[in-house]
Parts: structure tokens; C-alpha cells; sequence
């Protein structure tokens, strides 16, 4: 099988494959996602073909290898990892609506032309318009964001029309993480209620729930949204039911019939809409931590439904299940400066006794800016216990720890217990 731009959660997947008996070859798309490229490269791949546009070209060479199967190893990669299924007859995704499963206009579209809920929205390069839209249709706040991007990349939650046109300027005046101008900016209402995401695994169109997360997000000065931690949602929820439901029949709508997608879905006063989806595995993964809580995890998932179709398709389509409380922590650097904390650093957090798991973003030492987004986030800790009163206690310690944690001058575990 290939894996296109497998730079993110797309490298754990790499062993996961392996340990099946899959071997793997790796397509690098021409506009890869310009901070997940700055991560370490998965080994484990039988050839690293360079697609430079001309798809005959890589095609041949996937039918060299006799490829059976195409997966986008992260957003970079969704079109290309259809078109190249498309090529070559592999199961993949329906291209109809090619371009829903990237860009936000046409997933929207998508979604409603299917009945289904779905957010107010405009698409426009003009600030005057969007406001006229906000003021007019449905009020204030409205989020702005780029058309065709990720990780939190832009979105900004606008109070107001000046806040609109600072809002617009920036995305107007920036590219997007894969080095795309952005000549629009789409606007959408805001969605007042608990928001989640539902990452799924399909195959020949039967989708499969490998889990179903709550976020806990901030508003930060200047519009900002950014991630603060996210927890496991019980099956026995009473939202769970209708968010599964819900996802699978936007699946549908996106035709996204083969491989993982990652649902960001709220929860309103109405039932769920949709936020946006992606047609690619949530990123973050940690498959080999989270099965110490979770039944399933999206990684694994996928890897069997590559190496074993016949038997995934047995599978129920409900397979999240609970075995333990998790907090999946974000840092966050809330200065304008700061330095990326070093192995050492990290220990007093290692210390907490719950911790379960750290991923460090940027290299120790490196200049770390204000925490607005997933690429300038320090990185992120994973917390679990049979006691949710001890996580809570571990995350609230954690935010302590991190008043210091970036200036360069961390404290230590001594100076916690003992601060006098």
C-alpha cells in the first residue's frame, strides 16, 4: 500500500501496518504541510516516491509496486491520495464532489445539499461582504478562517466588524500549511454548544467508531481558539449515540467510503453540526498509550482494515469503549516569547501521578512564540488514572508547572513541594 505526506499521525501508522505484514511505500505530495515536515520521518517504507505533479507519472510507479491501496497520511495528502485511488481502481473515496474533503465551502455544500444540519456560511475575498453577511444573517460572533487548512490555522472567533476586517487581513495577507495563498476567507456562524470529534475508520462504505473525544477549548486575546485539553466521551453518554450517528451520515455526504476521517462536530441546542471533517486520521495519535484506557484507537484501526478487510467488516460499527479516564493536555506558552523546555525540564511533569505520556513539538532550546495555534503549541501531555479526582488534580498542577515552564528557568520538583 502507499501512504501520501506521512508526516504527522500518518507516521504512526507506518509500524501499525508493519506489524500486519503490510509493506509500505511513501508518496510525497508537491505542497506537504510546511510544520509537519519539520518532524521526524517515519522509517519502514520500501520506496519514497516524489509526486511532481504529473500523475500518470506517479501512478506508473505505484503499478510498479503493485500497490492496492492509497491512504492520505495527513491533510496534505487527501486529494491526492483520491485521485491516485481513482487512477488506479483502489478503494477510495468518491469524486463526485472531489474537492470536499479539503475545502470547507464545498464540504458545507456537500453536507446540506445531504439534509443534513450544517453551519450558516459564506465564502468571499471581501471584508465589506462578510460583514454585511454577519450583521444581516446571523450576528455577531462569526469565525473566520482559511478555506483549505488545518490545525487551528487562522480560525478566529470576531466579535465585532473591526474584529472581522483585522481578522480577514490576516488570513488574506498569510498562506495556509501547505503554502497556499489564501484568496478567500470563509466565514461561518457561530455554534454555541459542547464541541467533540469522532474519528472513524471505513471501509466499501461500512464505518466504524474507533473513538469519540470532548474538547475544552480557550478564546484568547485577538480572536483566537485554541485547544486546552480533550477527554474520552463515555458510549454510555447521552450524546454519543446521536454524534455517531450524525458523523456516519456525514461520511456519506462526503463519500468518503475507504479509509480514516477525523469529524469535529458540535453539539448544539438543536443536535449536532458539523464543524468540519477531514479525510485523514485526527492527528496527535498515541495508539500505544491510549490502549491502556481506550478498547480502540483510530491507528490500529486502520491498519486492519489495510491488511484484513474481510474481518474489519465484521467488526460492530460502535467500538469505543472505556477502560480508564484520560486527559489529553495541550501546552501552552501564554507569553509572547519563550524557550522550548528541554528533557530535564519536563521531569517535574513526569513526576504527576498520572502522567502517561509527553510529545515535545520543537526542539529544546528553540524560540517559542504565543501559543495561538496547534504548530506554536509547545506540545502535549497525556494523563491517565483510575481516579478522575487525581487527573483533575494532575492537570491543575500541570497549568502551575507551566508558569515557568517556558521562561527558561522551570522549576523543579523540590521548589513544588517545598516553595518556601
Amino acid at each position: 500500500m502507499a501512504l501520501v505526506d506521512a508526516y504527522s499521525a500518518g507516521n504512526l501508522l507506518v509500524p501499525a501496518l508493519n506489524r500486519e505484514g503490510v509493506e509500505c511505500v511513501h508518496v510525497r505530495s508537491p505542497e506537504p504541510d510546511v510544520n509537519m515536515v519539520k518532524l521526524k520521518f517515519p522509517e519502514g517504507f520500501a520506496d519514497d516516491i516524489r509526486h511532481e505533479g504529473d500523475l500518470a507519472a506517479t501512478v506508473a510507479a505505484l503499478r510498479a509496486w503493485e500497490i492496492d491501496c492509497v491512504i492520505a497520511g495527513g491533510e496534505s495528502g487527501v486529494e491526492l491520495a483520491d485521485r491516485l485511488n481513482a487512477e488506479l481502481g483502489t478503494p477510495g473515496n468518491g469524486m463526485s464532489r472531489p474537492t470536499c474533503r479539503r475545502n470547507k465551502y464545498e464540504m458545507v455544500l456537500a453536507v446540506r445539499d445531504a439534509g443534513l444540519r450544517h453551519a450558516a456560511t459564506i465564502l468571499s475575498s471581501d471584508a465589506d461582504e462578510i460583514i454585511e453577511w454577519a450583521e444581516t444573517t446571523v450576528g455577531y460572533p462569526v469565525v473566520l478562517k482559511p478555506v483549505a487548512s488545518a490545525g487551528q490555522d487562522n480560525v478566529m472567533a470576531c466579535a465585532s466588524a473591526e474584529e472581522v476586517r483585522a481578522a480577514h487581513d490576516r488570513i488574506r495577507s498569510s498562506t495556509n500549511r501547505q503554502g497556499q495563498i489564501n484568496t478567500a476567507v470563509l466565514a461561518q456562524e457561530f455554534l454555541a454548544g459542547t464541541e467533540y470529534f469522532v474519528n472513524t475508520v471505513s471501509r466499501d462504505g461500512r464505518h466504524h467508531t474507533a473513538e469519540i473525544w470532548r474538547y475544552c477549548k480557550r478564546r484568547i486575546p485577538g480572536g483566537h481558539i485554541i485547544h486546552d485539553y480533550v477527554e474520552p466521551l463515555s458510549p454510555d453518554d447521552p450524546d454519543a449515540q446521536a454524534l455517531e450517528s450524525y458523523c456516519h451520515q456525514v461520511l456519506d455526504a462526503l463519500e468518503i467510503h475507504n479509509g480514516a476521517a477525523h469529524a469535529e462536530i458540535m453539539m448544539t441546542a438543536d443536535g449536532p453540526v458539523l464543524v468540519e471533517c477531514a479525510g485523514r486520521l485526527g492527528g496527535g495519535a498515541a495508539p500505544q498509550i491510549l490502549s491502556r484506557s481506550m478498547a480502540a484507537n483510530q491507528i490500529d484501526l486502520l491498519a486492519f482494515s489495510v491488511a484484513r478487510p474481510d474481518e474489519f467488516n465484521r467488526l460492530p460499527a460502535s467500538l469505543h469503549r472505556l477502560l480508564g479516564h484520560t486527559l489529553y493536555v495541550h501546552l501552552v506558552n501564554p507569553d509572547d516569547h519563550g524557550v522550548a523546555p528541554a528533557h530535564e525540564d519536563m521531569g517535574v511533569i513526569r513526576a504527576l501521578p498520572s502522567w502517561a505520556h509527553t510529545v515535545l513539538m520543537h526542539p529544546e532550546g528553540q524560540p517559542l512564540t504565543r501559543t495561538v495555534d496547534f504548530p506554536s503549541q509547545p506540545g502535549y501531555v497525556i494523563l491517565i488514572s483510575d481516579d478522575p479526582a487525581q487527573l483533575r488534580a494532575d492537570y491543575e498542577k500541570l497549568r502551575e508547572i507551566e508558569r515557568d515552564l517556558y521562561t527558561g528557568h522551570p522549576v523543579s520538583e523540590q521548589t513544588l513541594a517545598d516553595p518556601a
